[in-house]
């Protein structure tokens, strides 16, 4: 099946239609999040509703569900569509109203949309480590508001396939920040480090799961920016995300990591991550990783 949900209706994905003067449509206005499913259960999925209902506090946007009955409306999404591997893409704009660029009056309500998408975990490339290149952060400055405006991302994305490369690493005047749609870590000397959870990074869902699992596996770690040149020098380099989990970078612009294979530190968190994901997801995930 391939149901979707607007607002609170269950319809054919050919049914759903955009209003032409939405204003996620228009102008961006408006926030989503991702939430990874698997064995057919949402991983993190109450940290990732948390997180949207955060950002629409910092845009000023009433959500028109609930947590408890937004939880609900995706679940039954996530069934109707027997999605066992995959994500649930949802979003919420402010609605349809004449073009302005303030907000529009009160009795304008907010409009709400998710869809369901088959996604495997991408074993491969956690198992071999994938390349990234450098770009300028050209993003705005509340990059900690999960918003619909992609534009700087997308420019950087778009740069790292087209130089056959899977990710982005972005940079502030040599600082650098995260990837285009990822965090980045890098390890030296048996110790972690991330940019700290500012106004410039997403704090990402997979971000905090992975700083809580070093303390089981016994790597400390710290929330301190660092420079591109103590990347490069750095024992291990890896991204994460809701969909690429934890995934080695085995080549930055043009510095090698390590041997260009993906770090023992990188493989623990690996498989501290794959346990993670079978203890709330209950049913065992088979994995080549």
């Amino acid at each position: 099946m391939n149901k979707v949900l607007v607002n609170d209706q269950l319809m054919e994905r050919q049914e759903a239609k955009v209003d032409i003067e939405d204003r996620g449509y228009q102008f961006g206005d408006g926030i989503y999040e991702v939430i990874r499913i698997y064995s057919g259960s949402m991983f993190t999925g109450k940290e990732h509703i948390d997180r949207l209902f955060e950002s629409a506090k910092k845009i000023h946007l009433e959500l028109p569900f609930s947590e408890e009955i937004l939880t609900k409306k995706l679940q039954e999404l996530m069934e109707v569509n027997q999605l066992q591997t995959g994500i649930i893409y949802l979003q919420v704009t402010r609605g349809a109203s004449p073009r302005q660029h303030h907000f529009p009056d009160n009795d304008v309500k907010a409009v709400f949309t998710a869809y369901t998408k088959e996604v495997p975990r991408p074993e491969k490339q956690m198992t071999e480590g994938v390349t990234a290149i450098v770009a300028d952060d050209i993003r705005w400055l509340r990059c900690d508001i999960k918003s619909l405006n992609l534009l700087g991302n997308l420019l950087a994305k778009q740069e790292a396939m087209s130089k056959g490369s899977y990710e982005a690493v972005l940079h502030r005047d040599s600082t650098v920040t995260e990837g285009s749609s990822s965090n980045i870590f890098i390890i030296k000397n048996d110790e972690l480090r991330t940019h700290p959870a500012t106004n410039l990074i997403l704090n990402g869902i997979t971000r905090r799961e992975i700083l809580r699992l070093c303390s089981d596996i016994g790597l400390s770690y710290k929330e301190e920016a660092f420079t591109l040149d103590e990347m490069y020098k750095a024992d291990e380099v890896f991204m994460a995300s809701t969909t690429a989990e934890v995934m080695p970078l085995v080549q930055v612009g043009d510095t090698v990591v390590g041997d260009r294979t993906p770090g023992k530190w990188t493989k623990e968190l690996q498989k501290a991550f794959l346990g993670a994901i079978q203890q709330q997801c209950g049913e065992l995930i088979k994995t080549n990783v």
